[in-house]
C-alpha cells in the first residue's frame, strides 16, 4: 500500500506528524555534509526538509513520484514541483549534487533500478541521503502513519543495495524511538523516549537514515530499456467511438 499526497500533508498537519519530523531533521542533521551552492533534489515526500536544509542551495527540487501525487511547493513564487517515475528522472547525466529520498524507496517497484536512476543523475562526487522505515522498529507496524506503509528495510538490507547501486555509505543515524501513539498524554514523553531510545534500544528505531556517496571506480553496464510509464493528464479529453443513428454502423464501415 502507498500512501498518496493527501495522507501525507495530513499527517505532518497533525501532532503526531509533526514530533516524527522534528526526530528525523535531528536524525538528517548528524549526517548532513555542507555543500555550497548544490543543487539539491528531494524524491519522495521532502517538502518538510526541503525547508530546512535546502535554505542555502543553489536549485531545489521535488520530485513526487506518480503514484504518490504532487502539490504545488514553494507556496510563495515559483513552483519547483516535478510528477515523475522515479526509474527515469527527467535529468541529464552527472547534473545534480545531492539526492534525499523521503517515502519514496520503500514504495518503489525496483528499489535497484530507482538507485541506479539516482546513480546516473548524481554529479561524480554527489551523495544521496535516505530515509527509510526500520524492519525492526514499531513505526513499520502500525499502518496509521507513512511508515507502516510500504517495504521497510534493515541496515543490512539497505547497505548491501546501496552497494550493488555502486553507492558507498559513509554516515548512519536512527529516528523515531518514540511510540506512534496519537493520545496526547503519551506524546508529552516523547522527548524522554526518544533520548532513551539512543541509548537503550537504538535497533529498534522507527527509521533509519543513510548518506552514501557516488562510486565511480567501478564500471557499470549500459543497459537500453523501454520506459515503462506513460503519464495521462486527468483532464485530458478522450477520444469515444462513435455510432451512426441509422443501422448502427459507423463512418468506416462499408456502403452497400
Amino acid at each position: 500500500m502507498n500512501s498518496d499526497i493527501v495522507d501525507l500533508r495530513s499527517f505532518y498537519a497533525s501532532l503526531l506528524g509533526r514530533i516524527a519530523e522534528r526526530s528525523i531533521t535531528m536524525a538528517l542533521s548528524s549526517v548532513w555534509t555542507s555543500l555550497s551552492r548544490e543543487r539539491l533534489v528531494g524524491l519522495g515526500y521532502t517538502l518538510p526538509w526541503l525547508d530546512r536544509f535546502g535554505t542555502d542551495a543553489d536549485r531545489v527540487f521535488a520530485f513526487m513520484p506518480g503514484t504518490q501525487g504532487a502539490v504545488k511547493w514553494p507556496q510563495n513564487g515559483p513552483s519547483a514541483t516535478v510528477l515523475v517515475f522515479d526509474e527515469e528522472l527527467p535529468l541529464v547525466d552527472s547534473s545534480i549534487d545531492r539526492v534525499l529520498l523521503v517515502h519514496s524507496l520503500e514504495h518503489a517497484e525496483n528499489p535497484r533500478e530507482t538507485l541506479n536512476e539516482i546513480w546516473r543523475v548524481l554529479a561524480p562526487s554527489g551523495r544521496v541521503v535516505i530515509v527509510v522505515p526500520n524492519r525492526r522498529g514499531m513505526w513499520a507496524r502500525f499502518e496509521h502513519t507513512p511508515f507502516g506503509t510500504g517495504r521497510p528495510f534493515s541496515r543490512g538490507q539497505l547497505n548491501e543495495l546501496l552497494r550493488e547501486a555502486n553507492f558507498t555509505p559513509a554516515a548512519w543515524a536512527d529516528g523515531l524511538f518514540f511510540p506512534p501513539s496519537k493520545r496526547r498524554w503519551m506524546l508529552r514523553f516523547h522527548s524522554l523516549l526518544e533520548r532513551a531510545g539512543r541509548r537503550l534500544w537504538p535497533i529498534f528505531s522507527g527509521v533509519i537514515v543513510v548518506d552514501a556517496q557516488k562510486r565511480l571506480y567501478q564500471g557499470v553496464p549500459v543497459a537500453q530499456r523501454a520506459s515503462r510509464r506513460v503519464f495521462v493528464p486527468v483532464l485530458s479529453p478522450q477520444g469515444a467511438a462513435t455510432r451512426s443513428l441509422r443501422g448502427g454502423a459507423g463512418p468506416d464501415a462499408k456502403r452497400r
